[in-house]
């Protein structure tokens, strides 16, 4: 691999499904030299959450940094647009030191984010949002989707009615500014584009292989303390289960379970099936992307096929 890469040049988006293979395609990318890991996916920067985000072991990042994990405790959420001053400024870190960026995740989000900028939304409002959760608590989120439906029907169409937290920010957006999130979200972003991405898909060729691993995947967690460490962030007084790190793929059927809502056999059922849908909604992204090369993650030859796009890309 090159020894130099100018400033401001090729960055390197690896983006999948949960349990598409990123992380052992990027650990390999980076042992040819000349690469930073930078994760891009909004569970892995909070601190405590290891297991059920599936982070690469403390031993591993000790040897191999991934930026932007491990960088939030979980009682502070963290927004798509401080993802995009973060990575930004370890774009700019990794180019000035001739290395080449490497982002792998799944947030589809923070790609669109990088990729596109963002659309001019308004800021969080604390007190707000405290009203909203108080109306919800009596109401129920699905009182809460209908409201929104009256006011954004186009948002409303795209959410479930549990999804708390989407229909919390789109029903603050409406009342701060008088239009419709979906209305906002189309106007031109805030910020101009980021230059010289080159975007990777990762999937296994067969749907029924992205559920075995999704399955396995979610069965190891559970073997290796899953319940456990959801029961330590759970005892801490400032964790709530509508906070964004809680409200994780996983996490959220994990809280339930502990809090009665789920038996014990359905656990590992519910986790799994959670799994799925978020791979879908992911997949969906994915799909709506421009100039995405797609490789076949279960392919014996996907290591080489990475590498051989990479030098492509270098001088």
């Amino acid at each position: 691999m090159s020894e130099s890469i100018r400033a401001g040049g090729p960055v390197i988006c690896l983006m999948g499904p949960t349990a598409s293979g990123k992380t052992d395609l990027a650990l390999g990318l980076h042992a040819l030299g000349g690469v930073d890991i930078i994760s891009v996916d909004s569970a892995m920067v909070y601190r405590g959450m290891d297991i059920g985000t599936a982070k690469p072991s403390a031993s591993v990042r000790a040897r191999i940094p991934h930026a932007l994990v491990d960088i939030r405790d979980p009682a502070q959420p963290y927004s798509a647009a401080e993802f995009l001053n973060d990575a930004r400024a370890c774009i700019a870190d990794s180019h000035a030191a001739g290395r080449l960026p490497l982002l792998v995740g799944g947030t589809m989000l923070y790609f669109r984010a990088l990729s596109q900028g963002l659309s001019p939304l308004p800021a969080a409002d604390a007190g707000l949002r405290a009203r909203l959760e108080a109306q919800a608590s009596q109401a129920g989120w699905p009182a809460m989707h209908r409201r929104l439906a009256e006011v954004d029907p186009e948002t409303a169409s795209r959410l479930h009615p549990n999804d708390a937290q989407r229909i919390q920010r789109a029903l603050e957006v409406h009342a701060l500014t008088g239009q419709p999130l979906s209305r906002l979200q189309r106007e031109p972003a805030a910020e101009p584009s980021h230059n010289g991405l080159v975007k990777v898909a990762v999937y296994p060729g067969d749907r029924a292989e992205l559920h075995r691993r999704i399955e396995q995947r979610f069965e190891q967690m559970l073997a290796q303390g899953f319940i456990e460490e959801v029961e330590q962030l759970r005892a801490r007084a400032d964790l709530h289960r509508d906070l964004p790190a809680m409200r994780s793929v996983g996490y959220r059927q994990v809280w339930d379970y502990l809090e009665g809502m789920i038996r014990p056999d359905e656990l590992a059922y519910r986790g799994v099936v959670a799994t799925r849908q978020f791979a879908r909604r992911q997949l969906t992204w994915l799909r709506r992307e421009d100039n995405l090369v797609w490789l076949d993650s279960t392919d014996a030859a996907v290591h080489d096929q990475l590498r051989q796009r990479v030098d492509d890309m270098l001088p």
